[in-house]
């Protein structure tokens, strides 16, 4: 989606998006890495959850630049959403991930 958004916005908020929706997954891979440190892995699924947000803030300023449909904004808006709670879940019960 952020393809298409103008070129004006490529080093603003099509970098910001990117980076924020990069940074979820690359700090739960490092959380898994961590697993069997409760504390850090907590911590890292605390980084990825932050990031998480910080990407449906983005989107949501994309979104009220109406640089794409509505529809596109909630089917993604959800799929944070579900992050979101998936890491919030990790978070409370990091005894499941230990190894």
């Amino acid at each position: 989606i952020s393809k298409h958004f103008p070129s004006e916005e490529r080093y603003s908020l099509t970098d910001q998006i990117r980076r924020s929706s990069r940074s979820v997954c690359a700090n739960v891979a490092e959380a898994f890495f961590k697993r069997n440190y409760p504390a850090a892995f907590v911590s890292k699924l605390s980084d990825s959850l932050s990031e998480a947000a910080e990407t449906q803030v983005w989107l949501d300023f994309a979104q009220e630049c109406k640089y794409f449909q509505a529809s596109d904004a909630q089917a993604l808006q959800t799929r944070y959403g579900y992050v979101i709670g998936k890491l919030l879940v990790m978070m409370h019960h990091p005894e499941q991930w230990k190894t």
